[in-house]
């Protein structure tokens, strides 16, 4: 499915929303694909990867309603491959959605409009017109200085048994070889 979706597809965009409560499914779709970290969305992606993951409680509604949130995001005649999983470690009433979107049609990802980032309270409302903070003041604070001493040097940390030419073998190899 990975591979499908992501073989010559060019740049590709991950995210993960995670959401509990009544419109779980929604605020977790949007989360996924609308990260607060990037500058940048799935909009116009020809090939999509989702999947949800939640408890028992978890319905074919909010799957149905997750994938609508999607797919009004990406390219109509985009490929797109879902997955759903019930997962008893995900808290009860809470939904997790992976998106993988790929195939931006300029070779990239599409940049997100400025308008649709939520940058919360402007931080320099309380600076006054002379240039000065109108509410509190700042204080030097002295940060004691603390001396760390090595524990253990080197030589006492690397076994001299060990022959260097057995990691040129992977681990998994190398259990093989050891049974």
């Amino acid at each position: 499915d990975v591979k499908a979706i992501m073989a010559n597809s060019g740049s590709a965009l991950m995210g993960i929303g995670r959401a509990s409560g009544e419109d779980r499914a929604i605020e977790a779709a949007k989360m996924a694909i609308n990260s607060p970290l990037l500058e940048v969305s799935i909009d116009g992606a020809k090939g999509v990867l989702f999947n949800v993951s939640g408890g028992p409680d978890m319905a074919m509604a909010e799957i149905n309603e997750a994938a609508r949130i999607i797919t009004e995001h990406i390219d109509p005649d985009a490929k797109v491959i879902f997955g759903a999983v019930l997962d008893d470690k995900i808290k009860k009433g809470e939904l997790k959605i992976t998106v993988v979107a790929t195939g931006f049609a300029n070779g990239g990802v599409s940049p997100r409009p400025a308008s649709s980032f939520n940058s919360g309270p402007n931080l320099f409302d309380n600076i006054s017109k002379n240039g000065g903070m109108s509410h509190g003041h700042v204080q030097q604070v002295a940060q004691p200085q603390q001396q760390v001493q090595p524990s253990q040097t080197i030589k006492e940390i690397v076994d001299p048994t060990v022959n260097e030419e057995e990691f040129d073998i992977p681990a998994f190899i190398r259990r093989k070889m050891n049974k």
